[in-house]
């Protein structure tokens, strides 16, 4: 069962031991590569860039190729997604970390306070990324590769906690996707959202509802709990 929170807002908490953070959107702003590598994809199938920049986020390539290529083969898919990935891994410009994101990893690493990330990305796109925006390593890092099924499922959070040796109870998911929320939620975990749509599906169940990081002020307890609050 998760921790209580506290009853009055302004008193809101979340206790913890270790972050699982989302990666594009949530501690770097991707988002100018990630929609100009889809929309060149889009343009090879004549599909409309609306349609695809509306599925797309917080899902792995994988299963956004699949959606818009439904009856073609495997091999095709795979294709495509090699093609888009190498597209997404070489262009990093413009990736920087989004406010608040290194002051925050960077207290987390001063703190001893253990933290990961769990991207939708391949290891290629994701690393390459992490490596444009300049973010601390972390303690594990969670890709595509490593889940058969992704966000919204609960996997690649359950996978995080694990290697992190801690229950998915006593971990705080930080997402701005609505499929990350559902993923972090259904995990079992605690979840802060930081700018998500505010139409997203169970927003409402999110510990905080944020719209930067540098929202949150994170204190280590003696006992090794972490406290997380709201800044004033």
């Amino acid at each position: 069962m998760k921790l209580t929170k506290l009853s009055m807002p302004e008193e809101a908490r979340v206790q913890c031991k270790a972050f699982l953070f989302d990666l594009d959107g949530t501690l770097v702003n991707s988002l100018p590569v990630v929609e100009r590598s889809w929309c060149r994809w889009a343009d090879r199938f004549g599909i409309d860039h609306d349609d695809v920049l509306n599925f797309i986020h917080g899902k792995q390539a994988i299963t956004s190729l699949r959606h818009f290529m439904a009856g073609r083969s495997e091999e095709d898919i795979a294709a495509e997604f090699t093609w888009l990935e190498d597209i997404e891994a070489t262009d990093t410009e413009g990736i920087v970390a989004l406010p608040g994101a290194l002051e925050l990893l960077h207290h987390l690493n001063e703190s001893h306070i253990p933290w990961g990330i769990v991207t939708s990305g391949s290891i290629p796109v994701a690393h390459a990324r992490h490596r444009a925006a300049g973010l601390p390593m972390p303690d594990v890092f969670v890709t595509a590769e490593q889940v058969t099924r992704g966000k919204p499922e609960p996997d690649p959070y359950l996978l995080g906690a694990r290697l992190l040796g801690l229950p998915p109870q006593e971990c705080v998911v930080v997402e701005d996707a609505g499929a990350g929320v559902l993923s972090g939620l259904a995990a079992d975990c605690h979840v802060i959202a930081v700018n998500v749509p505010a139409d997203s599906p169970r927003l409402d169940e999110a510990d905080f509802v944020l719209t930067r990081l540098d929202e949150v002020a994170v204190a280590k307890q003696p006992d090794g709990w972490v406290i997380v609050r709201r800044k004033a």
